[in-house]
């Protein structure tokens, strides 16, 4: 890993406590990190498409997120 905007001690002590965390606490950092991610898409959804409904913004989201034919296999092509 390389992180450009922090310092090598700093990295290190990052690298460190990956390396001790169980795969537990590493799948809850990467599930909420997904989780925040979708919010924060759906958000900007909502902020385009104010009058879309729930259901619309996740059908929006679910297009972007998977692309047009991935999201037509899945959902067919008669949504939002």
């Amino acid at each position: 890993m390389v992180l450009t905007d922090t310092s090598k001690e700093s990295e290190k002590v990052l690298l460190e406590l990956y390396r001790t965390m169980s795969a537990a606490k590493k799948a809850s950092l990467i599930f909420n990190a997904c989780r925040m991610g979708r919010q924060l898409a759906l958000a900007g959804l909502k902020d385009r498409f104010p009058k879309a409904s729930p259901e619309q913004l996740w059908h929006l989201w679910a297009r972007q997120h998977l692309g047009q034919t991935l999201y037509e296999q899945v959902y067919g092509d008669g949504r939002a």
